[in-house]
């Protein structure tokens, strides 16, 4: 690959590497060592890419094989929970900051389909390809991670109203 189209790769992907690893890995540190892990694998990649979109797609799939493979491992086994973390991420309203906390609190497969699903705008049928599983199992995890999050939040949003 060249310099000139890894750098546009990089610029127009780089922040949807980085929202779908933070979701998967609930960090900043590991999901910026994501990032850097899947763009070192894209420029070394030698084959071309079909289109921009095929590209998108490979680079969506080396971030969740890669995301896998880190929370599999012992050393992630040892490490602090996101609780334990000394500065935790910043936002510029309370409502952002309780949206993001009860999504992180959320098992990692309800996390990295809603990361998939809302922001980057896959369909339940690509998620599906995409994570290798069935695309009833996609709209059961969406499901229940809405459940989850109309119960976690609900109750605290509706007193505010």
């Amino acid at each position: 690959m060249d310099r000139e189209t890894f750098t546009l790769a990089v610029e127009q992907h780089q922040n949807m590497i980085y929202r779908l690893a933070l979701h998967t890995l609930g960090t900043a540190q590991d999901a910026d060592d994501a990032v850097q892990e899947v763009f070192l694998r894209l420029f070394r990649w030698e084959k071309g890419f079909e289109s921009p979109e095929h590209l998108r797609r490979w680079l969506l799939r080396v971030t969740v094989n890669y995301c896998r493979d880190v929370l599999k491992s012992p050393w992630r086994r040892r490490r602090l929970s996101l609780d334990e973390l000394p500065e935790p991420p910043v936002f510029d309203r309370f409502e952002e900051e309780e949206l993001y906390q009860a999504v992180m609190a959320l098992p990692e497969k309800y996390r990295t389909v809603l990361d998939l699903f809302y922001y980057e705008d896959l369909s339940v049928r690509e998620i599906a390809g995409l994570l290798h599983v069935k695309e009833s199992a996609v709209t059961t995890r969406l499901d229940r991670a809405r459940k989850k999050l109309k119960k976690q939040l609900g109750e605290v949003w509706q007193d505010e109203q």
